[in-house]
C-alpha cells in the first residue's frame, strides 16, 4: 500500500530517488516487451533527488510525496509528449499541465512517463494505438482492455505506485478488471478535467488506476475539487456511512456464467460477513446503454476533432488516424447532418436521462449497485472480433457514465479459460472485475466501503 511507502519516505528510510529509479529500471528492462510506457520523464530521477534534498532540510512535503505515476497520453503534462497514441499529435509536446497534474505535482508526486492507450481514447482493448499493441501483463495472450490500456498494465506490471486514466464508458474500469488491479472512475464534475482531450465532453471523466482501494483514495482525495477552469466541476457532499449497508444486484443478461457466479459468491460472502442486506436491482432502461452511448460518442467526439485540421499543430486527422477513430469521425459527421436536425444526438441525450433517473430511484432503495465489471472475458490479441462484440465489453461499465455515478471496478479472483481450445496458450487464468457504483457525489462513501469486495490477495 502507498501509504506505507509515504510513512517510509517521510521518516528517511526510503529515498525517493531510490523508488523512482526502481520504476525507471524496470520499465527500461521489460517495456520493450509490454509497450506500456511511450514516452520517460528524462528528469524524472533529477526531481526526486531534489525532493530528497527537501526531507533532509526538514522542508514541508507533499501529502503524497516520493510516489510515482504514470499518465493516460491524453492527459497534458507540461514538456511531455501528449499524442494520444496517434499519428496526428505523434510529437505534439504539452505546453500546460492539466489541473489533476498540478495537484499531484504540489503534493511531492514525480510523473514517470505517459503510456499506449486505444488512439484518441477509441477503443475497449488496448488494440487500436498507432504505436502498437498495449500487452496485459497479467496475461500475454490476452488484451488488457482499453481505453486506459497503459494505465491498468503499467499498475499491474509494478511500473508504478499509481496511474492515470480516463473513463467515457468504462475506460479505467474495463482495463483495471482485465489486468487485475483497482481502478475508479469519480462522479461526473468531482474531478477537473482541465488538460484533458476529451473524447465525449458529456461523459468523460480522470480518475485512478492502483492495486488497493485505499491507494485510489489517497490520490483521489487530492485531485478531487471545484476548478474555476471546467465549468462542470464541483465540490459534492456526500452520504454518512452506516452500519446497515443494503446492497443492490444489477439484473442484466448476457453475462458469462463463470464471471456472474464469482461475482455474487463474492457478494454473498461480504453482505453475510458484514451483515449488511442485498436484494435485485432490476431497471427498466438498463439494455438501451450501448445504443444510448454510442451516438453520444460519435458526436461529440466528431465536434471536438475539428481543431485537428493540421493547421495550428499536428496533423490533420482523417488523413493520419486509424480505423476505429475514422469510423468514429464519420459515424458523428452523419449524425449530426442537418437533414437529420439532430434527431439521434437528442434522442440519446433523452434515454441518458431516463436511465439516470432510474439509478436515482434505485438509490433511494440501496446504498451500492454491484455487478461484473465486464460481462465476457478477454479475447486474444489479434483475434478478429466483431465491432458489435467490441462494443458490448462496455455494457455495464456504460451506466455509470451515462447515469453520472462514481464506479469502480475491484479485483475479484481468476477465471479459467482455455481461448477456445485452440491449444495454443493452454487453460489460462483470466482477472475478473467487480464492479460497484455510488450515487452521484457519494465517492468518499464508495471508496470506505468498497474496499470490502477487494479479493484477497494469496
Amino acid at each position: 500500500m502507498i501509504k506505507q511507502k509515504i510513512k517510509l519516505i517521510r521518516e528517511g528510510k526510503l529515498k525517493v530517488e531510490e523508488n523512482i529509479s526502481g520504476f525507471i529500471e524496470k520499465i527500461k528492462e521489460k517495456n520493450k516487451e509490454l509497450n506500456i510506457v511511450l514516452h520517460l520523464n528524462e528528469n524524472a530521477i533529477k526531481e526526486a533527488r531534489e525532493i530528497d534534498k527537501r526531507i533532509r532540510k526538514g522542508e514541508k512535503v507533499g501529502k503524497l510525496v516520493g510516489l510515482g505515476v504514470l499518465v493516460k497520453s491524453n492527459i497534458n503534462v507540461k514538456g511531455l509528449i501528449c499524442n494520444c497514441a496517434s499519428k496526428t499529435l505523434e510529437n505534439y509536446k504539452a505546453g500546460y499541465d492539466a489541473n489533476v497534474i498540478l495537484k499531484l505535482k504540489k503534493e511531492g508526486v514525480v510523473i514517470l512517463g505517459m503510456v499506449n492507450m486505444d488512439e484518441f481514447a477509441c477503443g475497449g482493448s488496448g488494440e487500436t494505438s498507432a504505436f502498437g499493441i498495449c500487452k496485459n501483463p497479467r496475461v500475454l495472450s490476452r488484451i488488457p482492455g482499453g481505453s486506459s490500456s497503459g494505465s491498468a498494465s503499467g499498475v499491474a506490471a509494478e511500473f508504478c505506485d499509481f496511474s492515470l486514466g480516463s473513463d467515457t464508458g468504462g475506460s479505467i474500469r474495463n482495463p483495471a478488471s482485465h489486468c487485475g488491479v483497482v481502478g475508479y472512475k469519480p462522479s461526473y464534475g468531482v474531478v477537473s478535467r482541465y488538460g484533458l482531450i476529451d473524447l465525449s465532453m458529456s461523459l468523460d471523466q480522470i480518475g485512478v488506476l492502483g492495486n488497493r482501494v485505499e491507494d485510489c483514495k489517497l490520490v483521489f482525495d487530492v485531485i478531487k475539487g471545484r476548478d474555476e477552469k471546467d465549468s462542470i466541476s464541483r465540490d459534492f457532499i456526500g452520504k454518512e456511512i452506516k452500519n446497515k449497508i443494503r446492497v443492490g444486484i444489477l439484473k442484466f443478461e448476457g453475462i458469462d456464467g463463470r464471471i456472474l457466479n464469482s461475482v455474487l459468491k463474492k457478494v454473498e460472502s461480504v453482505c453475510e460477513k458484514k451483515e449488511w442486506s442485498k436484494g435485485e436491482v432490476v431497471l427498466e432502461h438498463v439494455d438501451l446503454g450501448v445504443q444510448t452511448y454510442y451516438p453520444i460518442v460519435y458526436t461529440e467526439f466528431f465536434s471536438g476533432t475539428r481543431k485537428f485540421d493540421g493547421r495550428k499543430y499536428g496533423l490533420k486527422i482523417e488523413d493520419s488516424c486509424g480505423n476505429e477513430v475514422l469510423r468514429r469521425i464519420l459515424g458523428g459527421e452523419e449524425i449530426t447532418k442537418a437533414e437529420y436536425g439532430g434527431r439521434y444526438y437528442r434522442k440519446a441525450l433523452m434515454a441518458k436521462k431516463l436511465i439516470e433517473k432510474e439509478f436515482t430511484e434505485a438509490f433511494k432503495k440501496f446504498d451500492l449497485i454491484v455487478c461484473p465489471t465486464v460481462p465476457r472475458l478477454p479475447h486474444k490479441l489479434g483475434s478478429e472480433i466483431s465491432v458489435e462484440d467490441m462494443y458490448s465489453y462496455d455494457v455495464l461499465t456504460v451506466l455509470a457514465n451515462l447515469a453520472e455515478l462514481c464506479a469502480i471496478s475491484v479485483p475479484c479472483g481468476f477465471v479459467e479459460d482455455d481461448g477456445g481450445s485452440d491449444g495454443i496458450d493452454g487453460v489460462e487464468e483470466i482477472p475478473i472485475g467487480l464492479q460497484i457504483l455510488g450515487a452521484k457525489g457519494n465517492d468518499d462513501f464508495l471508496l470506505e466501503v468498497s474496499g470490502e469486495f477487494e479479493w484477497e490477495l494469496e
